[in-house]
């Protein structure tokens, strides 16, 4: 194993690591300051049974992806030049997109807490309004491209077999609806036990092998921190749950799959890795414009589309797991885009 798989592997392993061992203390101080989560009527009714159990555990991976990443990027930055062999490294543009992503993923996980802290605190079931989240992630998002902007990253973008596209100003208009519509997704998945830390899992995985591919080592570290984390918020949040990322955690990882996607200059590849999480988005559009042209009639059985799957009789778990071997081959797909495109 080179040093690179070597660095890889500690960024994946340490982040499990921390997010794991910080759930042991987390979840029973959620219990006790009573974080628990209410469950919405909209849902299907046996998810009543899981009222109360402790949400805003995203923490524990926010926590574990920022620290692994921000001590693996700047060492990689200090001593990557000295591993130069047959990667062409580029340690600035990495410490740059790296730090920028987490920012756009913390300023996400922050919009996120307080839409938690308002549904669990002040008793407000809905949170922030639709308007104040859109407001709020835009405004974290512009300052993510004009931070990039302002460090000289031109507006083209890479796209497998057709190579370097300059989109102009249009660049920045694409990319920030691009980022809150993902990132709105991502959040939206997030419904059953385990599912969104399962498929982010996945897609971590495929965007640190693509990054290998592409010689970016250092957001190779970020996506091994980011796997790492998922899996070991999984070791508590998988079916039956014991706490929940909530909004603080789904809308950080919206913003930290948005971030590896742009890090390696090409977020044409949230289309294939990130198809779950747009399906999960179609499903609630198409079910909310179908209902009112028909007035009243329904295209699925309930939206997100993984409820519509539970009520057809499919155990969570099934639903992750369907959901996640998806995911992989579709990651599959990206992958070789990539090697045989780029």
């Amino acid at each position: 194993m080179t040093v690179f798989g070597i660095w890889t592997f500690l960024s994946a392993l340490l982040s499990f690591a921390i997010t794991a061992l910080i759930g042991k203390f987390l979840i029973p101080f959620l219990h006790k300051v009573n974080f628990g989560q209410t469950i919405l009527d909209i849902g299907p009714s046996w998810h009543k049974d899981k009222q109360g159990t402790p949400t805003m555990g995203g923490i524990m991976f926010i926590i574990g992806i920022t620290a692994v990443t921000s001590v693996s990027v700047i060492l990689y930055a200090v001593f990557g030049n000295s591993f130069v062999g047959a990667y062409q490294l580029d340690p600035s543009r990495c410490v740059t997109f790296v730090f920028a992503g987490l920012g756009l993923a913390l300023g996400h996980g922050i919009i996120g807490f307080i839409d938690d802290y308002i549904k669990v605190v002040k008793k407000r079931n809905l949170g922030l309004t639709a308007v104040q989240k859109l407001v709020l992630q835009f405004a974290v998002t512009i300052a993510y491209l004009a931070v990039l902007g302002f460090m000289g990253y031109k507006t083209t973008t890479v796209i497998p077999f057709v190579g370097q596209v300059d989109l102009g100003w249009f660049y920045y208009i694409i990319s920030a609806i691009v980022i809150v519509g993902i990132v709105n997704a991502v959040n939206l998945t997030d419904g059953i036990d385990g599912l969104d830390g399962s498929l982010t899992f996945f897609v971590a995985i495929f965007f640190m092998l693509i990054a290998s591919l592409v010689s970016l080592m250092g957001v190779s570290f970020m996506a091994a921190a980011v796997a790492g984390g998922c899996l070991g918020f999984l070791v508590w949040n998988f079916h039956p749950a014991k706490v929940f990322m909530g909004d603080t955690g789904s809308l950080f990882l919206g913003g930290i799959v948005c971030a590896l996607a742009f890090a390696i200059d090409m977020p044409i590849l949230l289309l294939p890795l990130g198809l779950v999480y747009l399906c999960e988005m179609g499903s609630v559009v198409l079910q909310v414009g179908y209902f009112k042209l028909t007035h009243g009639k329904r295209l699925f059985k309930m939206s997100p589309i993984h409820h519509h799957f539970e009520m057809c009789g499919w155990s969570e778990v099934k639903i992750v797991s369907v959901f996640s071997a998806v995911t992989v081959v579709f990651g599959i797909v990206s992958f070789l885009l990539v090697y045989f495109g780029v």
